[in-house]
């Protein structure tokens, strides 16, 4: 799986962690990030991916504020490691 579809996937199952299901509900309503398989984990991108992952971290920072904002960061960070600081989004940085 590609590194961008293993942070948004990492990202909405640490929020469904906290938040329930209601976390792939607000997943699905980012622009350009389509939920191919919630049970199996496989989200698509319709768009450039930093943006995407961007809008993700909002949806979440907008509804829970920024505590979320922080978990996003943990979850995405083990991934973060491995990419060029260009690539990273900006929300985890």
């Amino acid at each position: 799986m590609e590194i961008f579809a293993q942070i948004a996937i990492r990202i909405i199952k640490e929020q469904e962690l906290i938040i329930g299901p209601l976390a792939w509900d607000e997943a699905r309503k980012v622009a350009g990030l389509n939920i191919v398989n919630q049970s199996t984990g496989e989200v698509a991108f319709n768009g450039e991916k930093t943006d995407i992952l961007n809008r993700l971290v909002a949806q979440y920072e907008h509804l829970f504020g920024r505590a979320s904002r922080e978990v996003c960061h943990d979850a995405a960070a083990p991934f973060l490691a491995d990419m060029l600081p260009a690539e990273v989004p900006a929300s985890l940085r």
